[in-house]
């Protein structure tokens, strides 16, 4: 995920027993490895126009190096994230609970939105770019009626 390790990036290693930091090249490889085919919950965590936080699951892929997710463009995470695109998405990977925080903004260039599409795909979602957008024949009800909008948090 030469992108996402590409920019400067904190860790902060959770663990009380004298172990090392984990390389952040194994988050990045689990990722790119197992999304969108292995059954992973990402969650996206958002903050409301009066600070309140706002939480929600998302089909989330890697794709080239950067993570994905897409959302309706009336739900409450795309309505705060417009609004203020600070964000946090966690996931939990095989053995690995990961929490990236930092800035999702919508990508709306369709040779983008076409390699994403391509990869949610290959998970078995028979989505389409339409526009700016994408759509398919169902979602997940979390993620709003279609077109669905595509993010990309940056830590």
């Amino acid at each position: 995920m030469t992108d996402i390790v590409a920019e400067p990036i904190s860790t902060t290693n959770l663990d009380r027993y004298g172990s090392a930091a984990l390389p952040w090249s194994r988050p990045c490889d689990i990722l790119a490895s197992d999304t969108p085919k292995a059954d992973l919950t990402f969650f996206v965590a958002t903050v409301r126009p009066d600070g309140r936080p706002h939480s929600a699951g998302v089909g989330a892929v890697c794709v080239d190096g950067a993570l994905y997710f897409t959302s309706g463009p009336g739900t409450r995470k795309s309505r705060n994230l417009a609004a203020n695109p600070a964000c946090s998405v966690s996931v939990r990977l095989r053995g690995i609970d990961l929490v990236l925080e930092g800035h999702a903004h919508r990508v709306t260039d369709s040779a983008t939105l076409e390699n994403v599409a391509e990869v949610y795909r290959t998970g078995g979602w028979p989505v389409s770019v339409e526009g700016e957008a994408l759509t398919a024949p169902y979602s997940a009800p979390s993620a709003g009626p279609a077109p669905w909008q595509l993010y990309r948090p940056r830590p």
